[in-house]
Parts: structure tokens; sequence; C-alpha cells
């Protein structure tokens, strides 16, 4: 096989990696918030059990982008292509163990009645899998628009997170018994702003890839 032809082919089968990482932790996230607002420790064990399979993956992605250098010695936008993979697959291995302190956290509250219903968790967990979902678009197409916008959705996850903190600092205040699950569900909205964080990561490495600037979309 000519040396260019392998080298397409191994960049496609890196993005496939990718593509099939990126769905696999969109899924255990959701999952991940499913358990918590239905109080459902089956489904938050599953996703705590999952995460190997996750971590399995990423090592792969790891390994073939170091394959790649070592044998191909891409240059120009070819070595962002691969440098921005490996540092995508290490984002979304970082949001698979975002996913399971959610789950662990939904063991820890049990069937213990919740001092206030979810709402606000799981309209973060649809912010952040509408942002994995246009982040793999733009992956795929290399579209910098795509990307730019997952950084106007960071900030509604933001202020959403901002606004429970202080509800649930004044629960806190009030309710010293309820202290307990009002922290596990402040460190669960935490991990959401974190997951948020985590894709306008992703579509900085997808603003690299077409440009080869490095944008802070966080600030």
């Amino acid at each position: 096989m000519p040396t260019r032809q392998k080298f397409d082919s191994d960049l496609e089968e890196l993005r496939l990696n990718i593509l099939d990482l990126g769905k696999m932790v969109n899924q255990r996230i959701v999952f991940a918030v499913e358990s918590m607002t239905n109080q459902d420790t089956e489904i938050a064990n599953t996703v705590i059990v999952g995460d190997l399979a996750v971590n399995n993956l990423q090592a792969i992605i790891e390994e073939k982008c170091i394959l790649i250098i070592a044998t191909q010695q891409p240059f120009a936008r070819d070595l962002r292509k691969v440098v921005a993979g490996f540092k995508i697959s290490i984002y979304l291995e970082r949001m698979g163990d975002l996913s399971v302190d959610i789950a662990k956290l939904t063991i820890r509250i049990g069937q213990e009645k919740l001092i206030k219903p979810l709402l606000d968790i799981p309209r973060m967990s649809s912010l952040v899998e509408e942002m994995m979902n246009l982040g793999l678009q733009a992956y795929v197409q290399e579209d910098c628009k795509v990307a730019a916008e997952m950084a106007a959705m960071d900030d509604e996850v933001d202020e959403i997170y901002s606004r429970v903190y202080e509800e649930l600092r004044l629960i806190m205040m009030k309710y010293p018994s309820q202290v307990t699950q009002a922290n596990y569900l402040l460190f669960a909205c935490r991990f959401l702003e974190r997951l948020g964080d985590y894709c306008t990561n992703i579509a900085e490495e997808i603003i690299y890839i077409c440009t080869g600037k490095r944008l802070d979309l966080n600030e």
C-alpha cells in the first residue's frame, strides 16, 4: 500500500475509534444521570462497570496515535489531526470518569427521599449530550463554526450550575439534616459543569485542526 494511502487509512481508523469512544461516553453520561433521577442503583452499577471499556478504547487510541507519529512522521495539518485526536480521547476518557462519579453519587443517595425535584440536573445533562453530538459532528466534518457554537452552550450549563449552587447552599443553611444529600446533588451538578468544560476543550481541538491556532473557549 502506498505511504499516503496507508496514512489516510490509519487516520480514518483513528477517527472511527474516536467517534466510537465519544458515543460510548455520551451514552454513559445519559445513563448516569438517568440512574440519579430515577434513583436506579442497577443502572448506576452498569455505568461503573462499563468504565473499563472506555479506558480500554482510549488506550487503543493512544497507542494508535503514537504508532502513526512514529511510523508516518506526519506534519502540518496531518500532525494536528493526530495530536488533536489524542487529546480528544483523553478528554473523553475523563468524561467517562465523571459519569462514573455521578453514578457513585446515585448509590450513595440510594432510596433516600430527594430534597428537591431533579429538574436542573437532567437539563444540564441534556445540554452536555447536545454538545457532545455537535462535537462529534464537528470533528468528523472539521467544522470550526459548529465547534464554536459549543462554547455558547457551555455558558448555559455554567448558569444553571451557579443557580443550583445558590439554591442548595440555602437549603444546607436552613435544613442542616439535609446537608449530606445537598452536597451529593451539588457534586453531581459540578461534575456536569466539568463535562461541559471538557466538551469545550474538544471544540478547541477541532478549531486547532482547522486553523492551527490554540484558542481558550472557556474564557
